[in-house]
C-alpha cells in the first residue's frame, strides 16, 4: 500500500516559465500603477512582495465579487484564509475558483479586468504552491500581512449590506475607522518594513519597532486618502468609512452624502479626513528619509506613491472647492501623463534629501492652502 500524498505534494509544480508569467506577466495586469513601485524594488524583495500582492489581490477579487451574497464570500474568503496559513490544499483552491467562476453567469462581453482576476483565481494553485516554498522568514511575513488584510474584509462583509440592497451603513467612531486602515494598509507598511529589513543589509541600523510605526502609519497615510477620494464610490455599495461620529456633528447621516450637494456641508468632515492624512505623510516622509540614499530602488519604491498619495489629495481638495468631490462621474485621480512625469523627475532627485523635503513640503502646502 503506498502512503498517502500530503495536501502540500498536490499542490502543481512551477517551472521557470509559468514563475515568470505570474510574477511578471499576470502582476502587470492586475496591479496597475503599483508595478512602477514593485518593479524598482531591489531585486530579492520582487518575488515575496509580488507574491503577498497577487495573494491580496486574490483575496479582494473574492471580497469584492457581487456574483455571490456576501455570506457566500465571506465562507470562501474564510476558506482563503486557512489557505493562507498552510499547508493548502488543492480541491479547496479549486473549489473557490469553481464558486467564483465556472458555476457563475459573468456578464457579455467578459471585460480584460474580469479576463484578468479569471486567470488570477485559474492559477492559485501555482500561486500558493510558490508560497509554499518561500524561505522561512518570508513565508512567515507573507502569510501574517495576508491573515490581517482578509481580515480587513471581513470585517467588510459582516459590517456593511449587500451591495445591491438599497441601504448604506457607516462606522460608527473613528476608533472603528482607524482599526479598519491598519487591517487594509497600515499593516501593508508593516511588512514592507519588517521585509525589508530581512533582505537589505544596509537597513541593519533600523530600530525594527519604530520604523515598522513609521510604516504603518505610511500605509494609513494612503489608504485615508483612498477613503476621503472613493466617498461616491463607496456609498453606492452602501459603504460609508466616514463614521457617524464624524457626520453627526455636521448634521449629515451617510444617505445624505448621495446628494452632490451636501458636499459643502460635509466640507468639515473632508478637511479633518485631510488634516488626518497629512499627518500620517509626515510620518511616511521621516520613514522615506531614514532608507540610505544608497539604496535607490527602496527609495524610489517609497517616494512614488507619497507623491501620487499628496497630489490626489491636492486634487481631491480642488475639487471639493469646486462643488465636485461627491459627484460620482468625476473621479479624483492623477492622470497617467503626471505618474510618468513624477516617475522621471524623482530619478534624480531621489538621492538629494534637500530636494525630496522640498518637494513633499510643496505638495503638502497645495493642500493645505486648497482647505484653508
Amino acid at each position: 500500500m503506498t502512503s498517502p500524498v500530503s495536501n502540500a505534494e498536490s499542490l502543481p509544480g512551477v517551472s521557470p516559465t509559468a514563475r515568470k508569467k505570474l510574477l511578471e506577466d499576470l502582476l502587470r495586469g492586475v496591479s496597475r500603477t503599483f508595478y512602477l513601485t514593485l518593479r524598482v524594488l531591489p531585486k530579492d524583495l520582487r518575488h515575496p512582495v509580488g507574491l503577498a500582492y497577487l495573494l491580496a489581490r486574490a483575496a479582494d477579487t473574492i471580497a469584492d465579487t457581487r456574483l455571490l451574497p456576501p455570506a457566500q464570500r465571506l465562507d470562501l474568503l474564510l476558506a482563503f484564509r486557512e489557505q493562507v496559513r498552510g499547508p493548502a490544499d488543492l480541491r479547496v483552491l479549486q473549489r473557490i475558483e469553481s464558486a467564483l467562476t465556472q458555476e457563475q453567469v459573468t456578464p457579455e462581453p467578459i471585460t480584460q479586468p474580469i479576463l484578468l482576476e479569471r486567470t488570477l483565481l485559474a492559477s492559485l494553485p501555482e500561486v500558493f504552491a510558490l508560497l509554499e516554498v518561500l524561505p522561512e522568514e518570508d513565508s512567515r511575513l507573507v502569510r501574517s500581512v495576508l491573515g490581517t488584510l482578509t481580515y480587513g474584509m471581513e470585517s467588510d462583509l459582516i459590517n456593511f449590506p449587500a451591495e445591491d440592497s438599497g441601504q448604506i451603513s457607516a462606522l460608527e467612531e473613528t476608533s472603528d475607522q482607524d482599526k479598519y486602515v491598519y487591517h487594509v494598509a497600515g499593516c501593508v507598511g508593516q511588512f514592507w518594513t519588517e521585509i525589508s529589513m530581512a533582505h537589505v543589509s544596509k537597513l541593519s541600523q533600523w530600530d525594527s519597532k519604530a520604523m515598522s510605526e513609521l510604516g504603518v502609519r505610511f500605509g494609513k497615510a494612503l489608504q485615508l486618502t483612498n477613503i476621503l477620494r472613493d466617498v461616491p464610490h463607496d456609498l453606492r455599495l452602501g459603504r460609508s468609512y466616514l463614521t457617524m461620529e464624524q457626520l453627526g456633528p455636521v448634521g449629515l447621516k451617510p444617505p445624505d452624502l448621495l446628494d452632490i450637494q451636501s458636499g459643502q456641508r460635509a466640507w468639515p468632515v473632508l478637511v479633518e479626513g485631510i488634516n488626518a492624512a497629512l499627518a500620517h505623510y509626515a510620518a511616511a516622509e521621516e520613514y522615506l528619509l531614514a532608507i540610505p540614499r544608497s539604496c535607490v530602488r527602496l527609495r524610489l519604491a517609497a517616494l512614488w506613491p507619497m507623491l501620487i498619495g499628496l497630489a490626489t489629495l491636492s486634487k481631491l481638495a480642488q475639487n471639493a472647492r469646486q462643488g465636485l468631490w461627491l459627484h460620482p462621474e468625476w473621479p479624483t485621480k492623477v492622470s497617467r501623463r503626471w505618474v510618468y512625469w513624477t516617475v522621471a523627475l524623482s530619478l534624480p532627485a531621489v538621492i538629494s534629501n534637500l530636494a525630496l523635503r522640498g518637494w513633499i513640503h510643496s505638495l503638502r502646502r497645495s493642500v493645505v492652502a486648497k482647505i484653508s
